[in-house]
């Protein structure tokens, strides 16, 4: 069983950034892909950022493209998100997501059925 615990939400102005963290338990970080979600008040879980198991691609949802960067950490098994320029619409619970799905193929996944293992969330708030 894989253990995902966010940090490094917050409370932030607009325009301002937040890195967001997420550790996970086990020996076989390396083979997960990953992804962050978000789930804003009376709205549905939304895909955010994946990357690929090795690291080597990524995705992002329109809505932050060219603003938020995911990134992954083998050594220290976590997955970032940088998130830069914030606005108040990214206001949400966020979440790490990891895809337990071998090393034969590289995707990115956007779809939340395709997460195994899912965190508790953090919150991140944007004031205007």
């Amino acid at each position: 069983q894989v253990q995902l615990v966010e940090s490094g939400g917050g409370l932030v102005q607009a325009g301002g950034s937040l890195r967001l963290s997420c550790a996970a338990s086990g020996r076989t970080f390396s083979r997960y892909g990953m992804g962050w979600f978000r789930q804003a008040p009376d709205k549905e879980r939304e895909f955010v950022a994946g990357i690929s198991w090795s690291g080597t691609r990524t995705n992002y949802a329109d809505s932050v493209k060219g603003r938020f960067t995911i990134s992954k950490d083998n050594a220290k098994n976590t997955v970032y998100l940088q998130m830069n320029s914030l606005k108040p619409e990214d206001t949400a619970v966020y979440y790490c997501a990891a895809a337990d799905k071998g090393t034969g193929i590289i995707s990115v996944y956007t779809r939340e059925t395709s997460y195994d293992y899912w965190g508790q969330g953090t919150q991140v708030t944007v004031s205007s």
